[in-house]
């Protein structure tokens, strides 16, 4: 487990958009943006349940996420860690609406449908002030 120094713990959370790197059945990757913040020192996200990363996380927990701030380009990190637990029902719900009311103010209009993935961060690190 890695501990999120402050520039990468001010980074995710921020409203900054990451990418998430999942391995597809082949091994190859598959890159996506998301929504991030932090559970504890956790990293949460939200998807489908049938998303194309949800099923390749199903299958291999192993995630990199990139992450960049969105008024200083250069101020960046990235983390490489494993899904530590997926959250469904009103514990997902908590978690999305904290997600949708850091990037829009206010609850995520879909109360159904959604799954929360917790990252377990081993590896971390950023550049930039927090």
């Amino acid at each position: 487990m890695s501990t999120l120094n402050g520039t990468v713990r001010a980074l995710f959370e921020g409203a900054n958009h990451a990418h998430i790197a999942t391995l597809l059945p082949d091994g190859s990757p598959h890159s996506v943006p998301i929504w991030v913040g932090l559970e504890g020192d956790r990293i949460a996200f939200v998807t489908g349940p049938a998303s194309r990363k949800a099923r390749n996380l199903d299958r291999d927990p192993r995630v990199a996420i990139s992450i960049t701030d969105r008024h200083q380009p250069f101020r960046m990190a990235e983390v490489r860690g494993r899904i530590a637990d997926r959250l469904e029902g009103n514990a997902a719900l908590a978690v999305i609406d904290r997600l949708s009311g850091k990037y829009t103010g206010r609850p995520y209009p879909l109360r159904s449908g959604l799954v929360v993935y917790l990252i377990e961060p081993e590896h971390a690190w950023g550049i930039g002030h927090p």
